[in-house]
């Protein structure tokens, strides 16, 4: 059971950092039309779109990417706090 809690919080944790370079890509100019920007994108963008959805962006600022990273990590310290609960039992 603790195998597949750890799994779960380091698929959450390495998906932040792929949705935090793909951010980051932006930055630079072509960078997201390279074939590593577009494998990011295939793996960034289906998350990020629902998020876009609902919040839009604030002039040039897009702040999805953020509040997508926020509940990633929102997940990750609930799925932490999953494991202590079942643990403790």
């Amino acid at each position: 059971m603790g195998v597949l809690f750890q799994l779960l919080f380091t698929a959450i944790n390495i998906y932040s950092w792929i949705l935090i370079i793909y951010i980051l890509l932006s930055w630079f100019p072509g960078a997201r039309e390279s074939s590593f920007g577009e494998v990011l994108a295939k793996l960034a963008e289906p998350f990020l779109e629902p998020f876009r959805k609902i919040i839009p962006p604030l002039g040039m600022i897009d702040i999805s990417p953020i509040v997508a990273i926020l509940v990633l990590r929102f997940a990750g310290s609930g799925l932490q706090e999953l494991y202590r609960m079942i643990v403790t039992m």
